[in-house]
C-alpha cells in the first residue's frame, strides 16, 4: 500500500467510526496521519480506544461491526482491522485507560496539528521515503527518527519523559 495525497473524507470517516464504536469504549479518537489535515497518508483510518482492562473488550460486538482481531507484537494493546468496501482500511488500537494520556500516537497527532512546520517536514519525509523505497520496512524505518523527535517534543511540552516510539 502506498501513501495518498490528503483526502478530505478521512476526517469524516474517522469521526463516523468513533461515533459508531464509542459505546464499546471509555474513550476513542482518530489518530495517525489521516487525522491530520493536509498530511499524505496510507488510506487507513487509525483509531485508538481505551478500556479499563484489555480483557473487557467485546470481540463479538467488534466483529459485528467488521473489526477482526489481528496478531500483534505491540505490548499492552489489542489490534483490530477492518477493510471497507472502497479499500479504506481501519486500524483499531485498544489500550488501557491508565496508558491513554501518554500514548505516543495521540501525542504525535496533537503535535502535528499544532505545529504546521513540523507537519510539513513530516509530509516531505513521507513522500521522499515512499519515492525512494516504496511501501515496507525501509519506509517505516526511515520515518522513525523524525517521529521520535516530534514525539519527544510533544512529551516535553507536557512534562512527560521520552519513550521510544516503537516500544510503547
Amino acid at each position: 500500500m502506498t501513501i495518498a495525497e490528503p483526502d478530505e473524507r478521512w476526517a469524516a470517516l474517522g469521526r463516523l467510526a468513533c461515533v459508531v464504536l464509542a459505546p464499546l469504549f471509555l474513550e476513542i479518537e482518530h489518530v495517525g496521519s489521516t487525522a491530520v489535515p493536509g498530511l499524505p497518508a496510507k488510506p487507513v483510518i487509525d483509531l485508538m480506544a481505551s478500556v479499563d482492562d484489555l480483557d473487557d473488550v467485546n470481540d463479538q460486538a467488534l466483529a459485528t461491526l467488521g473489526y477482526h482481531m489481528m496478531r500483534s507484537d505491540m505490548p499492552e494493546r489489542l489490534f483490530y482491522r477492518r477493510e471497507d468496501y472502497d479499500s479504506t482500511g481501519y486500524h483499531l488500537h485498544v489500550v488501557t485507560a491508565e496508558s491513554w494520556p501518554t500514548r505516543n500516537e495521540r501525542l504525535l497527532r496533537d503535535h502535528l496539528l499544532a505545529h504546521p512546520a513540523d507537519r510539513e517536514r513530516y509530509a516531505a519525509l513521507k513522500r521522499e521515503l515512499m519515492d525512494r523505497y516504496g511501501p515496507g520496512e525501509a519506509y517505516t524505518r526511515g520515518k522513525t527518527g523524525l517521529i521520535q523527535e516530534l514525539t519527544d517534543a510533544a512529551r516535553a511540552a507536557r512534562g512527560l519523559p521520552s519513550v521510544p516510539v516503537w516500544e510503547e
